[in-house]
Formats: structure tokens, C-alpha cells, sequence
């Protein structure tokens, strides 16, 4: 169906790719106001302490410093992964505090005429603490949760359950059981987080930052600084890669203060170091998950046991926890279910949102566990998961949207005879090198239709005098070519070339509002709400035109036919103007009303070094579900991407802490990532299924890409060796462990 089609289905670059790719693309980094103040942050080296004392009077010393303390900062405590008001997020994070939690907690702030003064005026303040107890441990973390925080709060629990679980369990004929864990890890956008604040005329404040959610921003600003939302204007930047690290709010209330008391804009920049410690990482997670199943291996029940690592502040890591258990039955076919888990706080870096929003972990934790419990249990893999996996059309039995038109098992049928499973599956080598292939099954969701959550996106389209046209909307393009996207839709509907279409991005003072850039949402949901703003544009101009020229139109390859006569549309704009004095300039509000599950699975063969313990891998592939692949470079570049993100977490990304909390990893020579030659050919197939409720069929791509590589490899390493590794990432350390567990106990 897509060859029919003029724009959607065919490959359109980003605007922007040329000018990021030689380094001519300006960030806020670059284009800041001359006469910003710069902040330099001063952030706690401890894991755990209150401030005892603070000591400015050097740095105050330096002409045109002013030194921002946790003494004076305003005292509203807030949640950073709240976006809306009312969803009752527990909030235990301020300003600026004297009673730091982590290595990077803020502290105070320097604000001088240039950054070099501010840095210098930084190292000057002199900060005495009372150390406190360090807690890094999630599993002992309840025990000790009033040291950290008074608020009463030990964990946050969540519960999703249905069915009879206990009768299922006792009924069952096989039973299989595993405690699985993954890492804290790094977004590692190639931008750092850097924004500016600027007061506004009559005691507002506008924040310009490269976020995820204008409007979350706008919400915890207003909040923090106890402001009204009108008085708060907020202005989504450029931006150099975010997967989730940019989507909390983190330093924004802080920068907004700091303008509003200096009367004067002020800029804030950080540093990698920074960035790794103060902002936010991947939630670790740890799971002890079980499985019953009846004597044709069919799944009859499973039990999840969640522990999530939210570190020093909760954040959004409850609503990752309780992603993390909404997946569950959206890939499987499993009657009876009881996920319970909890959130604690550690003396560590904060998590929040990463791609994937929890599918990593959760995907990690079963697909992992299900291999295990077939090579247990002697069930073939792919056919225990064929047997299995959901089917179109299933319902969520935990009462979640229908899972649309998903193709899980079409994409594992066509994956495996493309990987060559059954020739690739058993383990080869019998010397230093041991080869294996591993898979993944996944599923993601396109919104939050039938959650907690509200879903709506805002846009209007307005076609010109030259029939060029603008799609407003409050976006946010995190370089994953949305704009770009939006533009074939909306170009695929009227006509006009995308070329000569443009799409703004988020301001929560002048845009129409959105809910941001989450829950893979940006095709399914905004994508499908720039289709129907623009075909009431379309339908605008064809009704407006009959009037004029008292004839049938329609829009007919980029032209408008009125009656028999052919006219450029721009021309079809000016008349009706001038004439039907009508602007062709539409507003359409969208809510879904559905939440289709993406899907896919991927194959890794590897290659094991049993005297290093290092891990090649030797072929990729990825077969994906998006439905319509609006723009299918991109979409394989999303997938990529994700490749690259998800064989991070498998194999080598951990942000680690000592006893007493101190990071392992600073900056990238410690914080090991896979780069351009360490990266397979990672070949790509997308099957065409088009789902309903999407723009021409298209569902998500840009977080499920992230979610299988980890999984699958190891259960790729875990054939190969015949080891049962369930603690990511798959580091050589513990891999020669493992094997030398293996040995011992063949002794």
C-alpha cells in the first residue's frame, strides 16, 4: 500500500543532518543570550551528610560573583518526574539542600559574568559536612530509609495481579525460578545538559532548555517557585540527544530561581562528570521471577518479586517500577499474574526515565529467565515462545489497552529462518573461543491511552499565500527526525511537498499543548494528530473553494481541481482570502483511543573469549513491527541506535558505587560504552502491518529498538558456555567467574 503513496513510506533526511554532521548545527551551548550570567553548580562530593557549615565570603570576594545557597533557595519540595498536577508523585527533592544524598546533589550555586570566573569562584566556597551512613544496597535499602529522608516513606510499593495465581502454581508441572538484575547506566547523549533562564516583565520567568516535556517543566518551575503556570513560559531548544535523561526536570527550577533573584538572564552548563553524577541513569532493578507451567510447556502462571533502585530521590522511578509490570502481559499469554514490587531510595545517582521507560529490565528479566527455564526444562525456545506469545487483537488482561494488530510471532517466525536458528542454535568451539545465538522477544507500547495517565496533543495548520504550510505544535525533536516525520504526514494528506512544510516545536506561552516526548507516543499519537489537522485544512480549503468558485474541489497531487479547472494552491489560498475573507487555519485536538503494542525480536550470534572474557558478535539481526514505516531510513536508524544502546547494557555500561557511595565511573574512561569497531552489522527487517488509530498504519520505534540486545545476548553467551549468567551487564569479570564456577563444579 505504501508504493501508492507519495511522501509516507519514502526515505526523507533530516533538515538539520548536514549542519550536525560537520558541527555547524547550533545548540543552546552556542547561542546563549551575551548577557546571561553563568552558573556553575556546586555539587556535593559526598554520598551521604548534612552541611554543617558554608563558607562564600572568598568567592563573593571576586567582582560580580554571587554565591545561591541551599540557606536562602526556596523550600517547596517537588517530584522531577511529575508532568501534570495531580498525579500525586511523592515529592522529596528541593532546589538546592543542605542535607545531600549523593555524590552531585546541589548544594549551592555561583553565579558570575563569565564561566571561567564562576568556576573559579566554585572552588573557592569551602563547605563543611557531617558525614552520614552511606546505603547502596536496594535490598537492605528500607531497613535504613529514615537516615535518608524523614518523610516516613521505607519503599514504594506497586501491585499488578489477576487471575489465581496460588491455584496455578499448585497445579503446575513444572515450576522455574530465577533472581535476574540489571544496571544503573548512563544516557550518554553526545549534549550535556545545559539551559538558560531568563525574568520576564511583571515577575514571570522564561526557561529555555533542550527537554523532553515543555510542560512538565513549566508544572515543576511554576511549583518550585510557587509562580503561576501564565508566568512561566518555557521553550524546548535544539537538542543533542536526551533517551529519557532530559525528560525529568532537574536543573531547570534552579536556573529559573537564579535568574529570577539576579534580575538578569543566567546560563548553566555541565560538564560530562556532571552530568553522569547530578542528573539521572537507567533505574537498576532486581527480580526474582517464577514461572508454572502445565505439561505441554503452556504458561500458567507467573510471579514477579521487583526491587527498583530510584536512588536519592524518588523521581519518576515508581512509575518505571510499575511500567516495568504493564509489559508483562502484553508479550505472553499468561492467565494468572502477580507482579509485586517496590521503589527504594539509595545514596546514588538518581534514576528516572531511559529508553524504554523499564521494557530494558523488565525485557532483561524474562527473556532471560524463559531461556533459562528452557534449557531446564529441555523446551526448544522458539517454539516454547511461539506457543506462547500473544496473538492480534489479544486483550490486556490486566484491564490495558488492546493489544492492536501486534505481529510477535509473524516477526519471530521471520527472524528465525532469517537467522538461520536452527542451523546457528547449538554452541560451537571446543577450545578458547565458544560461539552461540541468542534471541529476545519484546514489546512496547504508542501512548498512554487506558493508563493513569491523560493523552492529548494539540495542533493547528495553516496553509500560506505561496502554498507552503506550518504545522504548530508543542513538540519535541530529540534528533530522531519527528519534525521530519510529522512533515510526510502532513504533506501525504495535502500535497504539499514536506520540504515546504514547517514544524514547530514546544513553547508552552505560545503552542498548543502536548504532553512531551514519552511513552513512544510521538508517531502513533502526534503523528496521527498531524494527519487530522491537516486533513481539515485540506478539507477547509476544498469546502471554502466550492463556495467561491461554486464547484466541486478536491486536492489532487499537490494541486486543488476546481470543477475542471487545475489551480496551484497557493493561488486557491489568496483568492479565499481576499474573497471568503477565510484563512485556511485549523485547530485540531487529539485523544487516542487506542495504545497498539510494537513489537520484535532480535538474534545475536557471539563469540566467547573464555581466557579474557571478552564477547564478539559476529552477526545482528532485528525484526521489528512498526506497522507503516513513515520515513524507513529512520526508522532503521532509530534501530541502530538502539542496537548500539541495548549491547551497552548487556555487555559493558554499569554505573557502579563503592561501600561508602562513591561512583566508579566519572567520565568515559571509566564508564565503558560500545563504540563504531566494536559494533556489529546489524541487519534490519520491518514488516508492514499497518494498525489502526495510527497515522497510515505507523505504530513506535524509537524505545522498543533498546529493549531486546541485552537479553538476547545473553542468552547468546549463556548457550555458548553452557553458564547461567543472570546479572547484567555480562562484564568480562563476570563471565571468567562464571566460568570458573562451571569448572569447580565439575571437580
Amino acid at each position: 500500500m505504501s508504493a501508492e503513496r507519495t511522501f509516507v513510506g519514502k526515505n526523507f533526511p533530516d533538515p538539520a543532518a548536514f549542519e550536525k554532521a560537520v558541527g555547524s548545527y547550533e545548540y543552546i551551548t552556542d547561542s546563549f543570550p551575551d548577557n546571561a550570567l553563568h552558573g556553575a553548580i556546586l555539587f556535593s562530593d559526598r554520598a551521604h551528610a548534612r552541611v554543617v557549615s558554608i563558607d562564600a565570603s572568598a568567592a563573593e570576594k571576586i567582582p560580580g560573583v554571587r554565591v545561591l545557597t541551599y540557606q536562602e533557595a526556596p523550600t517547596e519540595r517537588y517530584n522531577s518526574g511529575e508532568w501534570f498536577p495531580g498525579q500525586d508523585d511523592h515529592p522529596d527533592e528541593l532546589i538546592l539542600t543542605g542535607h545531600v544524598r549523593h555524590v552531585g546533589d546541589r548544594v549551592a550555586l555561583v553565579v558570575a559574568r563569565d564561566a571561567q570566573t564562576a568556576l573559579r569562584a566554585r572552588e573557592l566556597v569551602k563547605v563543611t559536612y557531617e558525614d552520614l551512613p552511606a546505603i547502596v544496597d536496594p535490598v537492605a535499602a528500607e531497613d535504613a530509609a529514615h537516615l535518608m529522608h524523614d518523610d516516613g516513606m521505607k519503599s514504594f510499593p506497586g501491585r499488578i495481579a489477576y487471575g489465581d495465581v496460588e491455584s496455578a502454581f499448585a497445579k503446575a508441572a513444572h515450576v522455574a525460578a530465577h533472581t535476574i538484575s540489571t544496571p544503573k547506566i548512563h544516557h550518554a547523549a553526545m549534549e550535556t545538559h545545559a539551559l538558560y533562564a531568563a525574568p520576564l516583565p511583571g515577575g514571570g520567568v522564561e526557561v529555555r532548555t533542550p527537554c523532553q516535556i515543555a510542560y512538565g517543566v513549566q508544572y515543576t518551575v511554576a511549583r518550585a517557585l510557587s509562580l503561576p503556570f501564565a508566568k512561566v513560559r518555557v521553550v524546548k531548544m535544539r537538542t543533542g540527544g536526551a533517551f529519557g535523561g532530559k525528560q525529568e526536570v532537574v536543573f531547570e527550577p534552579l536556573c529559573a530561581w537564579a535568574a529570577c533573584v539576579m534580575k538578569k538572564p543566567v546560563f548553566i552548563s555541565t560538564t560530562r562528570e556532571e552530568t553522569m553524577l547530578a542528573t539521572r541513569t537507567r533505574a537498576a532493578a532486581v527480580c526474582r521471577v517464577s514461572t508454572a507451567l502445565d505439561e505441554d510447556g503452556m504458561i500458567l502462571g507467573r510471579k514477579f518479586d521487583v526491587i527498583v533502585d530510584a536512588g536519592a530521590y524518588l523521581t519518576g522511578s515508581k512509575k518505571v517500577m510499575m511500567a516495568m509490570g504493564k509489559k508483562v502481559p502484553r508479550l505472553y499469554r499468561i492467565p494468572a499474574l502477580d507482579y509485586s514490587g517496590r521503589t527504594v531510595r539509595t545514596t546514588t545517582t538518581p534514576a528516572g526515565a531511559c529508553r524504554g521507560y523499564g521494557s530494558p529490565q523488565s525485557h532483561a528479566i524474562t527473556e532471560i529467565h524463559t531461556d533459562l527455564l528452557c534449557k531446564k526444562f529441555a523446551l526448544d525456545p522458539v517454539e516454547f515462545r511461539m506457543k506462547n506469545l500473544a496473538e492480534p487483537f489479544d486483550d490486556d488482561p490486566s484491564g490495558a489497552s488492546n493489544l492492536g494488530n501486534i505481529q510477535i510471532r509473524k516477526c519471530l517466525e521471520v527472524g528465525a529462518e532469517k537467522f538461520e536458528w536452527k542451523k546457528l542454535a547449538a554452541p560451537s568451539g571446543d577450545g578458547r573461543f565458544k560461539r552461540g545465538a541468542g534471541f529476545a522477544v519484546c514489546t512496547h507500547g504508542n501512548g498512554y491511552y487506558k493508563t493513569i495517565y491523560h493523552d492529548v496533543a494539540s495542533m493547528s495548520f495553516r496553509i500560506f499565500e505561496d502554498g507552503s504550510a506550518v504545522l504548530r505544535a508543542g513538540l519535541h525533536d530529540l534528533g530522531h527526525s519527528l519534525t521530519t516525520a510529522l512533515a510526510q504526514i502532513a504533506g501525504e494528506v495535502t500535497g504539499i511537498n514536506p520540504d515546504r512544510i514547517t514544524v514547530l516545536e514546544a513553547d508552552t506561552l505560545a503552542a498548543h499543548y502536548d504532553i512531551g516526548c514519552q511513552a513512544s507516543r510521538g508517531i502513533h499519537v502526534q503523528g496521527e494528530c498531524a494527519r487530522l489537522c491537516a486533513q481539515e485544512a485540506a478539507a477547509l480549503l476544498c469546502r471554502e473553494a466550492e463556495k467561491l468558485w461554486n464547484v466541486s474541489a478536491r486536492l489532487e497531487k499537490g494541486m486543488l481541481r476546481v470543477g475542471a479547472e487545475v489551480i496551484e494552491i497557493g493561488e486557491a489560498v489568496r483568492q479565499i482570502e481576499m474573497k471568503n475573507r477565510v484563512s485556511i487555519d485549523v485547530l485540531v485536538e487529539h485523544r487516542p483511543e487506542t495504545n497498539p503494542a510494537s513489537c520484535g525480536v532480535h538474534f545475536a550470534d557471539v563469540t566467547v573469549d573464555t581466557l579474557t572474557g571478552f564477547v564478539r558478535i559476529n552477526k545482528y539481526l532485528a525484526v521489528h513491527d512498526v506497522g507503516t514505516a513513515i520515513n524507513p531510513e529512520a526508522v532503521t536508524g532509530q534501530i541502530y541506535g538502539g542496537v548500539q544502546m541495548g549491547i551497552g547494557m548487556g555487555l559493558c555500561e554499569e554505573l557502579a558505587f563503592d561501600a561508602k557511595g562513591k561512583p566508579s565511573a566519572r567520565n568515559f574512561d571509566k564508564y565503558h560504552m560500545v563504540n563504531a569497531p566494536d559494533m556489529p552489522e546489524v541487519e534490519v527487517i520491518l514488516l508492514d502491518s499497518e494498525e489502526d488509530g495510527g497515522p497510515f498504519g505507523a505504530k513506535s520505534i524509537g524505545e522498543i529498538a533498546t529493549v531486546p540486545p541485552a537479553p538476547a545476548i545473553a542468552n547468546a553467551v549463556n548457550r555458548a558456555l553452557g553458564t547461567e549468567l543472570t546479572t547484567l551487564p555480562l562484564t568480562p569479570a563476570r563471565i571468567l567467574e562464571a566460568l570458573d564456577a562451571l569448572e569447580q563444579k565439575s571437580l
